[in-house]
């Protein structure tokens, strides 16, 4: 099976022009100003642009147990929709893939249901929410590429040392919900202005970064691969820079909500906007780009998290915390940080493909170059289009960002030598 794309700009090291590329039983065997072999399909790209294939390290694809949010076939479309060739599925799911049989069920199901490649996080502790840790290198063995208890902040710092001791002996990530649940006492929101203006309670910020600071340290010692979700503080930011600095194998990740949106658009009781972590302030979306910009934070991670209409259907206060981000993640932050001139396509890439997949040792084979597999996307990048719900492949639709204007759309996702999405 041969597949000619005409006309393309090719992203390499920096933008190609003009050039065409084949793909050959699933692999890239030509990239040239021209290419003249009889193909099975030919497709024009004039104008448009092919991307690698994005890669996130934070998603929550429901299934098994809430398939009434998603699946992983609903999900994994909708990362085919939003341009992403591989993903790392949360495991906090119904049963938690707690022992090794349920997390190669888990593997299995993620291979056989997704169009495109998702990998599988192991919890840290059984059901999450206990202190009692799991086996952490049979649970290796049975196929997990990292360890997590994200939505729940490990409370006890003897917990969480014995996990980083444990997980420090498989060479795996440990990626960390850093909330302290006293100190988040039932908050719905940032604590501040925009809370106390809506009349909400609100979750105090060094929620995340008393906890943080607390794990850099255990970290220090136990010289895990300690990698940080959903980055919100600029005080976060900066405990990371100084960990960062003493040694400590830190990383980090920060969601696209985090990095466009602050409390102060909060105008209403709009469930829309109710995430945990909560959307901070203007000066704290300002620290993430620059933690981004200076290494501090290695990559953008959505944090997909679907919910049902009726999850977001009642008041801030009873709403399901999260929002939804894989299908607007890059549409987004391509006009909103590229375009207006604050980033460069180059840097935007790094974030969303090159560093999740080197920093978290997966499959390497998102480059655009003769001989890899083809896992890219054809984007344009030029016309301007809006936002909408008859587009999402998504279950959810939970997202304030419904009707925003975007200059950025996937026409095309080739995952592992196939076409897994077509406009």
């Amino acid at each position: 099976m041969k597949i000619l794309i005409e006309n393309a700009d090719i992203y390499q090291a920096g933008i190609e022009k003009n050039k065409d590329l084949l793909v050959t039983d699933g692999m890239i065997t030509a990239i040239a100003p021209e290419v003249n072999v009889e193909s099975d399909r030919v497709i024009d790209a004039k104008g448009k642009t092919i991307l690698p294939g994005l890669v996130d390290v934070h998603v929550h694809f429901r299934d098994p147990g809430q398939t009434q949010k998603e699946t992983i076939e609903t999900g994994s479309m909708a990362s085919a929709h939003g341009g992403y060739t591989t993903v790392c599925a949360m495991p906090n799911v119904t049963p938690v893939p707690n022992t090794p049989d349920l997390m190669k069920k888990m593997v299995a199901d993620n291979a056989k249901k997704g169009v495109i490649k998702v990998d599988q996080y192991s919890p840290v502790t059984y059901e999450e929410k206990t202190e009692q840790l799991v086996d952490f290198a049979a649970m290796k063995a049975a196929g997990a590429i990292g360890f997590s208890n994200d939505g729940f902040g490990i409370q006890t710092a003897k917990t969480m040392y014995d996990a980083m001791v444990g997980i420090a002996k498989t060479g795996l990530p440990l990626a960390a919900h850093v909330e302290d649940h006293a100190l988040m006492d039932g908050g719905v929101m940032n604590a501040g202005a925009a809370a106390d203006r809506l009349g909400m309670k609100g979750a105090l910020d060094v929620a995340e970064t008393s906890q943080l600071a607390r794990d850099l340290e255990l970290a220090r010692v136990t010289g895990v691969h300690y990698h940080v979700c959903h980055v919100s503080k600029a005080r976060s930011v900066e405990l990371i820079r100084r960990a960062k600095a003493d040694g400590v194998n830190v990383t980090a990740e920060v969601s696209p909500h985090h990095l466009l949106l602050d409390d102060s658009m909060i105008k209403a009781d709009n469930p829309m906007f109710k995430m945990n972590p909560p959307l901070r302030d203007k000066k704290d979306c300002e620290a993430l780009l620059a933690g981004l910009l200076d290494g501090t934070i290695d990559m953008i991670a959505t944090d997909h998290a679907p919910h049902t209409d009726e999850d977001k259907g009642e008041s801030f206060v009873h709403s399901a915390f999260g929002i939804t981000g894989i299908e607007t993640a890059f549409p987004l932050l391509y006009t909103r940080l590229v375009e207006t001139g604050k980033i460069t396509l180059a840097q935007l890439i790094k974030w969303m493909s090159s560093n999740p997949t080197s920093i978290f040792n997966l499959d390497d084979s998102n480059q655009v170059k003769v001989g890899n597999i083809a896992n890219f996307a054809i984007w344009d990048l030029v016309n301007s289009r809006q936002i909408n719900e008859a587009e999402m492949r998504s279950k959810g639709n939970n997202t304030p960002f419904i009707g925003d204007q975007v200059n950025a759309e996937n026409k095309m996702t080739f995952c592992e030598g196939k076409i897994v999405f077509e406009a």
